[in-house]
């Protein structure tokens, strides 16, 4: 795997001028598979050379090996590791800060006591002016229960922190929303659904986050029914608009119609039902899914409404064989599960022009190497690799356009209308087998998805 800059370190080391320590770093870290991203002379005597080098490792065993590579040279010494990572991360990575100045005694006068008593009576009077006369016009509560963080499973809402805060960074840095972290110490849907409630007149929109399934199901669908904002699970939602976006670019490439094509989908849990729900929206008409225990069929026995809705619209032939068999002759795999489950022969058994989105992060279900080997197209949810899909190229354009239009809900179509939106910022020039998605820095995108959200909220 490629080294990445999520797993970058700085290490601190000296050494003898006469041994050249700068070129014995380099050639380590070269030899141990690093890549130097940055070498600082810190601190230079006549017989001692101080060295910050900064490199990015595949990940932490490999950070290790690198470092216990270093420290093992006889002309080198480590003196301290740091993390790079962590150090972003200290103290945490947003803040609040105030949009109006409180320089005097006036300042304070009208932006507190007494001056905010009258706002607080307009508001009373008429409680559509939070929105006017206060954040909620632009604020987002980011709320997760901690039971799904990234991959890594069922960790609690303190270990859910690190994520929402970085959401909340995304949001202000793409589509200048302020968001806010809220990470609920329980897992009882009745519980979160009334927390939730509780706190909604402070925002304009509400955003889950990593909620594990099928419980983020009910609680999406409760919020909605119950709050006069918009309540959007960014897991199945974000990643099924960024996947749908791709699609039609892949597809554009390969020349081929999504209503033709054999669809595989692996991982049937809250993303890979999103994923599904909006494809045949779009217009899919043969997707075979699979979970932990294989193919869903018309045998299996629904757990939930949302696997029923798989069991009766997906897999059109009632195929039940296993993956592999599943590929042979397919167009499209899509991958929102876990890492391995596809060889090489799988890909190659699928039809021509196929189209790979392996998108278990960080570790996709078939390395992209051995993927494009075989495939016209492949994406993954990885940044060191083309064709990322990542819910940032969605969510902040949605919320954007959301909160402009003072919307209530968001619905499948808007989300549609979002997907389109996204392909369409990759231009016919651009369009190519490793750029089927725009740059999540493109500021284009944000506007197209917003407007987008605007036009189907007020046609």
């Amino acid at each position: 795997m490629n080294t990445s800059p999520g797993y970058a370190i700085t290490i601190r080391i000296e050494g003898k001028p006469e041994f050249q320590p700068v070129a014995e770093i380099s050639t380590i870290i070269s030899r141990e598979g690093g890549a130097v991203t940055a070498i600082d002379v810190v601190d230079s005597q006549l017989d001692l050379v101080v060295i910050d080098v900064s490199c990015n490792t595949v990940n932490q065993e490999h950070a290790e090996k690198v470092t216990a590579a270093l420290g093992a040279s006889p002309v080198l010494t480590v003196r301290k590791v740091s993390d790079r990572t962590f150090l972003l991360h200290l103290g945490g990575k947003i803040e609040v800060n105030s949009k109006v100045p409180l320089k005097t005694r006036d300042d304070l006068s009208r932006a507190y006591t007494p001056g905010v008593a009258r706002i607080c009576q307009a508001i009373a009077k008429d409680k559509s002016d939070a929105r006017r006369l206060t954040i909620k016009r632009n604020t987002v509560a980011v709320v997760t229960d901690g039971s799904a963080v990234l991959g890594l499973g069922n960790l609690g809402p303190e270990a859910a922190l690190p994520v929402m805060e970085g959401k909340a960074a995304l949001f202000k840095r793409f589509a200048d929303v302020d968001a806010w972290p809220v990470c609920l110490d329980t897992q009882d849907v009745d519980e979160i659904v009334r927390t939730v409630q509780l706190i909604a007149p402070v925002y304009g929109g509400i955003n889950l986050e990593d909620i594990s399934a099928p419980r983020c199901f009910e609680i999406e669908a409760r919020l909605r029914e119950l709050l006069d904002i918009p309540v959007f699970h960014d897991d199945q939602h974000g990643t099924a608009v960024v996947v749908l976006a791709a699609l039609r670019n892949a597809l554009k490439l390969v020349k081929k119609d999504l209503a033709a094509t054999k669809i595989i989908l692996n991982g049937a849990g809250a993303a890979g039902t999103a994923i599904a729900r909006l494809l045949v929206l779009a217009g899919a008409k043969n997707i075979i899914g699979f979970d932990k225990n294989g193919v869903i069929d018309k045998n299996r026995q629904a757990s939930n409404e949302m696997r029923q809705w798989f069991i009766d619209q997906c897999n059109p032939t009632n195929f039940s064989g296993t993956l592999s068999e599943a590929m042979k002759d397919a167009d499209i795999f899509i991958g929102v599960s876990v890492p391995n489950v596809l060889s090489e022969a799988d890909v190659a058994s699928m039809a021509k022009g196929s189209i790979i989105f392996a998108l278990a992060n960080p570790d996709p279900e078939i390395d992209p190497v051995l993927a494009r080997k075989h495939a016209t197209v492949v994406a993954t949810g990885r940044s060191d690799q083309p064709n990322q899909i990542n819910n940032v190229l969605a969510f902040p354009g949605i919320f954007r356009g959301l909160l402009d239009a003072g919307a209530k809900q968001v619905t499948d179509e808007i989300l549609v209308a979002c997907a389109d939106a996204i392909s369409s910022c990759v231009s016919e020039s651009q369009l190519n087998a490793s750029f089927i998605v725009p740059s999540v820095f493109d500021t284009n995108v944000v506007k197209a998805v917003a407007e987008a959200v605007k036009s189907h909220i007020t046609s």
